[in-house]
């Protein structure tokens, strides 16, 4: 079974608004002035909580960067889970996009970094819940992404094949994922690395919603009998 699993923040939606919002939030919490700003660092937000708080610390000169992490991680999390989706907004042509894939056949699933319970909320407000089969998140397993383990489960849940997928996403981390595991990649040109992600070597690039069908046809190709 051919099978099209997505990673979420940056890649179905553009959270960065809400994330760097929490970080911030963080660092007033912990004492120090706010340090990201929007536009500016959305690419270090998809890159979770832990990449804007190391980010902001050593903006704010903060001379024990390691330790501060540790502090406001969950401080951040506490922050975003009371604001997941303010400023969040699905990407263009998502929901029809998607719709045609599992329409041609595909298995669907969804494989995050985000906390599980944190992305199945998200998802939900978001209203595209049906379109998943199935949701793995960062603390969902013992390991989370890039190790390969939980886009192998992803696929294994909704009755895929390894071989027969792609991860769709907007990270090196999901470049290095689908790589891992012995699946295609494809990689949004529309977050804040544009075209750069070209640079991450990934099988495809996928510039618009629209073309995802088409692009999911090109990589796995449906085999006649």
């Amino acid at each position: 079974m051919r099978t099209v699993i997505f990673d979420l923040d940056g890649t179905l939606a553009d959270t960065s608004g809400d994330l760097i919002v929490a970080a911030n939030s963080a660092m007033i919490q912990m004492g120090m002035l706010p340090q990201l700003h929007r536009g500016q660092d959305d690419a270090t937000a998809f890159r979770g909580g832990r990449a804007m708080l190391t980010l902001s610390l050593e903006r704010a000169g903060h001379d024990d960067i390691e330790a501060a992490v540790e502090v406001g991680y969950p401080i951040l999390l506490e922050a975003y889970a009371d604001a997941l989706d303010t400023h969040t907004e699905l990407y263009p042509g998502v929901v029809p996009a998607i719709e045609a894939v599992r329409a041609a056949g595909f298995r669907t699933g969804i494989c995050t970094n985000k906390p599980e319970a944190m992305a199945v909320e998200l998802v939900a407000k978001l209203g595209i819940s049906h379109l998943f089969g199935t949701l793995i998140g960062a603390d969902t397993l013992p390991v989370r992404k890039p190790d390969p383990v939980p886009l192998i489960v992803a696929v294994e849940q909704v009755g895929g094949d390894i071989s027969q997928s792609v991860l769709i996403g907007d990270t090196i981390t999901d470049r290095e994922t689908s790589r891992a595991a012995g699946a295609l990649s494809a990689l949004v040109t529309f977050g804040p690395l544009g075209l750069g992600v070209a640079d991450m070597k990934p099988d495809a690039l996928l510039h618009d919603y629209r073309d995802l069908l088409g692009l999911c046809e090109n990589l796995l190709p449906a085999v006649r009998g």
